[in-house]
């Protein structure tokens, strides 16, 4: 699901390229208007833009959404010391309407949607380091991403890709993965299953 014409576009076209459009399926719509039921939700990178407002929508949606024994992963940058405010430059230039969540703003709606969370994985300097990774990728190829867009794009992204390193090394931010499901049994008891054999 996406609301990105683009990216509904670009992921059409990699899975056709890879020979998986009748396996891969993706649809211009908004979540809340699926009537489908699935065994899997996965959601990664969207959770930021939702909004405190609509966190019960959304996890109400989820619980309509998964098969009774269907369990769904939720993948979201989040923060250490509570309920807080969007940096005001982030907000202008990068991610407009996007908010980081502490878990104590995600749960009560978790609870009131009637979901388990069967499992919570706090991710402290994963993200640090992959910012670390992205701004040396793109210091190294900068003159090109100068040449393709302006200077004026590359100091800001490359201010962005540092300043959120730092927010994540110093100021509390992570990532957080929560696994729910409807029922308690809908997964096994440990992480083990996670590895595989």
């Amino acid at each position: 699901m996406t609301l990105s014409s683009e990216q509904h576009r670009l992921a059409n076209q990699r899975a056709a390229a890879r020979g998986l459009a009748d396996r891969a399926g993706f649809r211009l719509q908004d979540y809340r208007d699926l009537d489908d039921r699935f065994d899997r939700i996965v959601s990664v990178g969207m959770f930021e833009h939702v909004g405190v407002p609509n966190y019960q929508a959304y996890f109400d949606t989820v619980a309509r959404l998964l098969e009774d024994d269907g369990v769904a992963l939720i993948h979201s940058i989040g923060r250490k010391d509570g309920p807080s405010r969007t940096q005001p430059w982030i907000r202008k230039h990068i991610f407009p309407g996007g908010y980081i969540p502490a878990l104590s703003e995600v749960l009560p709606a978790i609870e009131r949607s009637g979901l388990w969370l069967t499992d919570v994985e706090i991710w402290r300097l994963h993200y640090a380091d992959t910012l670390k990774a992205w701004r040396e990728r793109f210091l190294a190829r900068r003159a090109e991403a100068a040449a393709l867009y302006d200077e004026r794009f590359c100091r800001l992204w490359e201010f962005y890709l540092a300043s959120s390193e730092v927010a994540f090394r110093r100021f509390g931010h992570m990532v957080f993965q929560l696994q729910l499901a409807k029922r308690q049994d809908a997964v096994p008891l440990g992480r083990d299953y996670l590895c595989g054999d």
